[in-house]
């Protein structure tokens, strides 16, 4: 670790010295000026983490200097110190941005610990603000990818209620990626510097779960051995991230509508009533009307959360993206194993967007570790022979259909029509009822909606 640069500054040379002896032992790279002229050049051309500086100066006092010094270097921190000590002057110097306000004569025990805390505060800020500039590259629009024109309209959407206190569900398989969704809504809104709190409702038993959401009290179940404060008020001020929505039991969801409603909450074995302001984010990868017309899902609940609905697409159909998230992985793991992988060959990525990914962007992540990992390493390019069996040696489900004049039509022409009749013939053997149609093909109401709006089976 590199040593914290100092700067003293005192126009008394006896001072000037000892400190600066005291400091150089504690191991610390120190410069010292005998003027506030000469630190202020000295700020202005090298890096400096603290001035220790005294108040009265020939040229400019310390105040002017801490004026100076803030306003070129705002992190840099800055300790006053003064044989003429008063209230006056050390509040002044705490409001332009001084750490502290110290009189002599100094105490080296107290003038180290001063230094060392002042240090540490300036360190914890760094980091804190580079963890800031991290979340925001890491959960902005242009870092997700999706080039895909659904992509594009989910992050418009994301963009228009991100500051909004709107209830958010999401929908999707399993694997299209709605936790990274929900933490772009959170770190894109106004709540971005309070908590997300991430719960998985299909993780927990039913009792462990309702404890987890609202807490508990001392005593009021066995094991409870001592108050309990629920993820809802953690997330207080914050978001919360409810995933699998669809699996929490119906009081549960008694108590999630009034969440919802309210703004309040009662924990488990207390009748006090605990006030939240957490925004909701909701996601599951079931069809909740479906759970609302088998009676495992509240359908008052079901219009409670069914505010704005993101549905995100699964991965065979956004095609157009498959190329970039797996160059993506590739990147990720190469680094992470210390693999020289560049790209992948023209007939792996064929082979890839061939495939039907039912496990989606989580299914395509475990393919490339698993390349990265178990491919020659003699070699820079990732060949079909890399990638999984079931992807290198899928059978395609319909060959290619001719044209009337014997014309070969490109595959994803040509899947278009088997695909037409069998919504169709879906459709059809459902007496045109959706939902029905809808879980023969193992796909969810909005999509089978938007895929018979495409193909015009909406008239019929």
């Amino acid at each position: 670790m590199s040593k914290a640069k100092l700067l003293v500054v005192d126009d008394d040379p006896l001072i000037l010295s000892s400190l600066a002896e005291l400091l150089r032992d504690e191991g610390y790279d120190v410069k010292t000026c005998s003027c506030g002229l000469d630190a202020l050049r000295v700020v202005k051309s090298e890096p400096i983490d603290l001035v220790l500086s005294d108040v009265n100066m020939p040229d400019i006092d310390g105040l002017q200097l801490l004026r100076e010094v803030k306003a070129q270097v705002p992190d840099c921190e800055f300790v006053l110190m003064t044989g003429f000590g008063s209230i006056e002057n050390a509040v002044e110097a705490m409001g332009i941005g001084a750490y502290h306000y110290i009189t002599k004569p100094l105490i080296d025990e107290e003038i180290k610990l001063l230094l060392d805390r002042a240090l540490e505060q300036r360190r914890l800020r760094s980091e804190n603000e580079y963890l800031k500039k991290e979340l925001n590259i890491k959960f902005s629009f242009d870092n997700i990818i999706g080039r895909d024109h659904k992509m594009m309209d989910i992050f418009n959407t994301i963009e228009q209620i991100a500051s909004t206190r709107a209830t958010v569900i999401i929908l999707g398989e399993s694997g299209t990626g709605k936790t990274l969704i929900a933490r772009a809504i959170h770190h894109n809104s106004d709540r971005r510097n309070r908590r997300l709190i991430e719960v998985n409702c299909g993780a927990l038993p039913e009792n462990l779960l309702e404890s987890e959401l609202f807490g508990h009290t001392k005593g009021s179940f066995t094991g409870a051995l001592k108050d309990k404060v629920g993820k809802f008020e953690l997330a207080d001020k914050g978001s919360i991230f409810l995933d699998e929505i669809a699996n929490s039991s119906s009081a549960l969801q008694v108590k999630l509508l009034r969440v919802i409603q309210d703004k309040e909450l009662e924990k488990i074995g207390s009748h006090d009533t605990v006030r939240v302001d957490a925004r909701i984010i909701l996601a599951t990868n079931s069809d909740l009307w479906e759970e609302v017309e088998k009676g495992s899902f509240r359908e008052d609940l079901y219009y409670r959360i069914k505010v704005v609905t993101i549905d995100l697409p699964p991965l065979r159909e956004r095609m157009s993206d498959l190329k970039p998230l797996a160059e993506f992985f590739l990147d990720k793991y190469c680094r992470e194993n210390n693999r020289n992988f560049e790209k992948f060959d023209d007939d792996a990525i064929q082979l890839m967007q061939e495939y039907s990914w039912p496990g989606n962007i989580r299914q395509l992540e475990n393919a490339v570790e698993r390349a990265v990992v178990l491919a020659k390493s003699d070699s820079t390019v990732i060949t079909p022979m890399d990638l999984p069996p079931e992807v290198s040696e899928e059978v395609p489900r319909f060959v290619a259909e001719e044209t009337s004049n014997g014309e070969i039509l490109p595959l994803k022409e040509a899947l278009k029509n088997p695909e037409k009749r069998i919504i169709e013939a879906a459709l059809r053997a459902n007496k045109w009822n959706r939902q029905k149609t809808a879980a023969m093909l193992e796909v969810n109401r909005t999509t089978l909606f938007n895929k018979m709006k495409k193909y015009g089976l909406l008239a019929e």
